[in-house]
């Protein structure tokens, strides 16, 4: 991989709390419910005919379920904090990220410093056609290459093919292999960049390599 310009502006979120509050509201109000119940309980049994005491049963049944919706909130809102805990450990690790190059699955390279690169690796010495487009599924840029079987990286300086430099940002790309017969096959790539980023939220970790955001399960890669 060759090396991209480094960035060190690290972007860091927090997920929301939304599930925790609300495990602890409910909570909450079931334990007034609780204990509403339990002294309605005991007021009846202590002003019960003791000539003909009331059935139990019914009372012991509803014990019974608000101790178990209790038990349920409560491992509800350990499950929360233990998540939010996993994820904010997976953002201080993910942290150390920035600044350095990394292999990232994704039809989107970034051109970072007016620099981008694929990296991709053919079974066999083939060409490959390599197509740069913006948003709007504009051609910007179009190559062939003359792969060798196995490891290759392609770089794109930015430059276009109407004469103008791209400015730095996220573009799609695509890579075919050329048959001799002139067919096309896809040929599988990863995006090499520089991660100057991270980010959290709805559960997720996302690298930021400049303007392209992935995920960090699609990081292949890390250079040392």
């Amino acid at each position: 991989m060759s090396q991209s310009v480094t960035s060190t502006n690290a972007a860091t979120g927090t997920s929301g709390t939304g599930s925790t509050s609300s495990s602890q509201s409910a909570l909450s109000s079931l334990t007034d419910n609780y204990q509403t119940f339990l002294q309605m309980l005991l007021t009846q049994l202590q002003n019960q005919d003791p000539t003909s005491p009331m059935d139990s049963g019914q009372f012991t049944t509803e014990l019974v379920q608000f101790a178990g919706v209790e038990q349920q909130i409560n491992t509800n809102s350990n499950l929360t904090q233990l998540i939010q805990l996993t994820q904010d450990d997976a953002t201080i690790a993910s942290t150390s990220l920035v600044g350095k190059q990394v292999d990232v699955t994704s039809t989107q390279l970034a051109l970072q410093g007016g620099t981008a690169e694929i990296a991709f690796a053919p079974s066999s010495a083939e060409p490959v056609a390599i197509t740069v487009s913006n948003a709007s599924g504009q051609s910007l840029y179009s190559t062939t290459v003359n792969a060798a079987a196995g490891s290759n990286t392609w770089t794109w300086n930015g430059q276009t093919a109407y004469g103008t430099t791209a400015p730095d940002g996220a573009y799609t790309v695509t890579a075919q292999a050329v048959a001799a017969d002139g067919s096309t096959s896809a040929v599988p790539f990863s995006v090499v960049g520089t991660v100057t980023g991270v980010t959290t939220g709805s559960g997720t970790v996302t690298v930021n390599l400049g303007s392209l955001a992935v995920n960090m399960s699609n990081v292949t890669s890390v250079a040392n």
